[in-house]
């Protein structure tokens, strides 16, 4: 049991041990104003126009700092970075306060204040990331990125709830104000992390558009690290339902259209199964071939996807037992999306110099938060043609031919070991 249990051993170390039990709170916090910011939108303007806004304005700056961001991290040192944008964070979560505890009733405030809280959350993230392996060995990567994504993914089913339970109760103001609260321990951890700067002279003197491009250049001339973001987009692209799931738990469940048990059942299904494979990750750090291990989880994932979608289709109507069917598929393919994320970050960790970390987390800060914004637009689509369970179960099986095929094209991928050296990587790119 204790070799299936997480691997705590990066808690060894002070100063994840600080950033990582900090962060449990920090998520809390953050979870909380996920749920109010389009809850407020509602109560003021009841539309889901206004609501669905927070999207675009979330994305958009998620996408430009988080690029901008990670040349940031690659030119400054990156514990003044976090200790920056930490406190922006903390200003902007004072602000959402403000706005609701004086009732401004503004909704362009609010989501301008979202965009602005996305941008400095686009350029921690990537930074929080890159410093890393200043901090831990590479063999104690997998496990440390495990230990962070459980926290992650845990707040993603603890946050929503307690959030929308404590809306009618407590008010939008002590959300936004825990929220702020629960992030001082955070910025408390980034200052008494030691200084991080730049390793290489050869890390960009201007975090600019040039650096950006640069760093893309660089991914696209290592094949091993492209693979690793080209496998993340199928598998969320072709197979993340989450679309279709108030459709689902209505005409295929038998739920109220407005919502119900099996809506919510299935919203937390995917991060419920990340957490309990995260619970049980000790096996990852005695993982090798990352590369492979990588392939093989994209596949249960697409596999589970593709079997929650033949359950959605016996349906017909009715709950039991086709709902726990899906339910426990869907929660297998969170556990193994856990691992690959945990095991494609650890490759870009471990197998990129140092000088580039950064901006190679911007970008993969932008495909993991835009791969399921395609699948939304992607899936609602071709589900009004052929329908929730055809959609997908076709996704699932759209994943592992995906894979395998990019398997395939970049076998050096697929012998990708842990703790090769920068001779090692190179020849393998060939």
């Amino acid at each position: 049991m204790p070799r299936l249990l997480a691997d705590t051993t990066p808690l060894r170390n002070i100063y994840f041990r600080r950033l990582w039990v900090a962060n449990i709170v920090t998520v809390i916090g953050a979870q909380l104003t996920i749920v109010a910011v389009p809850a407020q939108i509602y109560t003021i303007t009841g539309s889901s126009a206004y609501v669905g806004l927070t999207g675009l304005f979330g994305l958009v700056p998620l996408v430009i700092f988080g690029l901008w961001g990670g040349a940031l991290a690659d030119v400054l040192d990156r514990r003044i970075l976090l200790i920056c944008t930490t406190i922006g964070l903390i200003a902007c979560s004072a602000a959402f306060w403000a706005q609701s505890a004086f009732g401004v009733g503004n909704v362009w405030i609010i989501l301008s204040l979202f965009a602005i809280q996305q941008a400095f959350f686009a350029v921690n993230q990537p930074t929080r990331t890159a410093v890393l392996p200043r901090l831990l060995p590479d063999e104690e990567l997998p496990a440390a990125l495990s230990l962070n994504m459980t926290v992650m993914q845990a707040g993603a089913i603890a946050g929503p709830l307690v959030g929308g339970a404590l809306i009618p109760i407590l008010g939008y103001p002590l959300l936004y104000l825990l929220d702020t609260i629960f992030l001082v321990p955070t910025l408390a951890a980034v200052v008494m992390l030691p200084a991080l700067r730049p390793l290489s002279g050869d890390a960009p003197k201007v975090p600019g558009l040039r650096s950006v491009i640069d760093g893309l250049r660089y991914l696209g001339a290592h094949k091993i690290l492209m693979v690793s973001f080209v496998v993340d987009l199928i598998a969320m692209i072709f197979g993340m339902p989450r679309a279709l799931f108030p459709q689902m738990a209505h005409e295929n469940f038998g739920g109220p259209i407005d919502g119900g048990w099996a809506f919510a059942l299935l919203f937390a299904s995917i991060p419920a199964g990340a957490v309990i494979g995260g619970v049980f990750s000790g096996w990852v750090s005695r993982v090798q071939r990352q590369g492979l291990a990588v392939i093989v989880c994209v596949i249960i994932w697409g596999v589970a996807i593709a079997g929650a979608g033949i359950a959605v289709g016996f349906a017909h109507g009715r709950a039991m037992p086709w709902l726990p069917v899906a339910l426990v598929l869907l929660m297998i393919g969170g556990a193994a999306d856990m691992a690959s994320a945990a095991f494609r970050q650890s490759i870009l960790l471990a197998a990129a110099n140092d000088d580039v970390r950064g901006r190679l987390q911007g970008v993969f800060i932008v495909v993991v938060a835009g791969g399921p914004r395609i699948a939304d637009v992607v899936h609602g689509a071709v589900a009004v043609s052929i329908g929730v369970a055809l959609t997908t179960t076709g996704g699932g099986v759209l994943v592992v031919i995906g894979t395998v095929l990019a398997a395939l094209v970049v076998p050096a991928f697929v012998r990708y070991r842990i703790g090769r050296t920068i001779t090692e990587r190179a020849e393998g790119q060939g």
